[in-house]
């Protein structure tokens, strides 16, 4: 296994403005194991989820096209699962075009739009959600080009967590909407998707950064687009709101450390770096999830730090 992140010091996760996020490694005891990667030598984008924090992954996208990097397979998880999807239907840099003008309007498309008194409505008719989720319906039949996974130009999965099943549901056929909308069915914001009598939350519950699905199918070089948070170092709870958060990011980030541990012999990872443009661990407006304000930033500051990590590391193609 190559696993290609920059080094630091013995804790967990760590990471400098601009750099990638790394994982303390046990790259002999990996190597020890014996396993091989699946046979293929795919080129795979993993797109993790984050909410608005996705943003991050367009500049990504748009440094990779600029080096000459084009994905086999694209796999995807939450707002992943939407910018991924994007450009499976059309793997082109037209298709980057279309994210960041997506991104950049994102307000007037309504998806976390109403007052608080029609969030209050839509809570008392659902019990479960602040919103609907027919804007956001709307909005990907808008996007998305194909109407079937199995018929887009380049290979596309996504993850959504059964309810029933309590396992990671991947999608690899069907409707590319429904499969869409149901990885991306944040618990509390929007509804609970039904396909086919089964019910589904957001991917990220089972898989926020799904690096392994990626090489199971058989990718060797996989390139992560993540959104930052693995990149901020954690601390003990100093408040009340900050106990959740860091037993949410200790499971997340324990269940990636644990992929990047268990990858086979010959397959080389790269980490994208966001430029440290994730909010501060504790940071409450990480919590604005209707606050778009910071798009175009975000874009360009990812693109900047990713094109310098591609140029430094000898991977741009063109």
């Amino acid at each position: 296994m190559h696993l290609v992140v920059v080094v630091v010091p013995p804790v967990v996760w760590g990471c400098g403005a601009g750099h990638a996020p790394t994982l303390v490694g046990r790259c002999g005891t990996i190597a020890a194991m014996g396993q091989v990667a699946p046979p293929g030598g795919l080129t795979a984008f993993v797109l993790g989820g984050g909410g608005r924090l996705g943003a991050a992954e367009v500049g990504m996208l748009r440094a990779l096209f600029d080096a000459g990097i084009r994905p086999d397979l694209l796999v995807g998880t939450s707002i992943g699962a939407v910018n991924g999807a994007v450009v499976a239907c059309d793997p082109t840099p037209a298709a980057v075009d279309r994210l960041e003008r997506l991104w950049r309007d994102v307000d007037s498309t309504g998806v976390f739009g109403g007052s608080i008194v029609d969030r209050i409505r839509q809570l008392a008719a659902t019990r479960t959600s602040l919103h609907s989720d027919e804007p956001l319906r709307r909005l990907l039949r808008d996007v998305l080009e194909r109407e079937l996974i199995e018929d887009l130009p380049v290979r596309f999965q996504c993850v959504a967590a059964c309810i029933e099943t309590a396992t990671a549901r991947w999608f690899t056929h069907g409707p590319l909407v429904d499969a869409v909308l149901a990885s991306c069915a944040v618990p509390g914001l929007l509804p609970v998707v039904e396909i086919d009598g089964f019910h589904y939350l957001d991917g990220g519950i089972v898989d926020s950064v799904p690096v392994q699905r990626a090489v199971s199918q058989g990718a060797t070089t996989v390139h992560v687009l993540q959104v930052g948070r693995i990149e901020e170092p954690l601390r003990p709870p100093r408040l009340p709101h900050e106990v959740a958060m860091v037993a949410f990011e200790i499971a997340r980030r324990s269940s990636f450390a644990s992929a990047m541990e268990e990858l086979p012999d010959g397959v080389d990872v790269h980490v994208l770096p966001t430029g440290g443009t994730a909010p501060r661990f504790g940071d409450l407006r990480q919590f604005r999830y209707r606050d778009f304000s910071d798009v175009a930033a975000r874009i360009e500051t990812a693109r900047a730090a990713t094109e310098e990590y591609l140029y430094d590391r000898g991977l741009v193609r063109t």
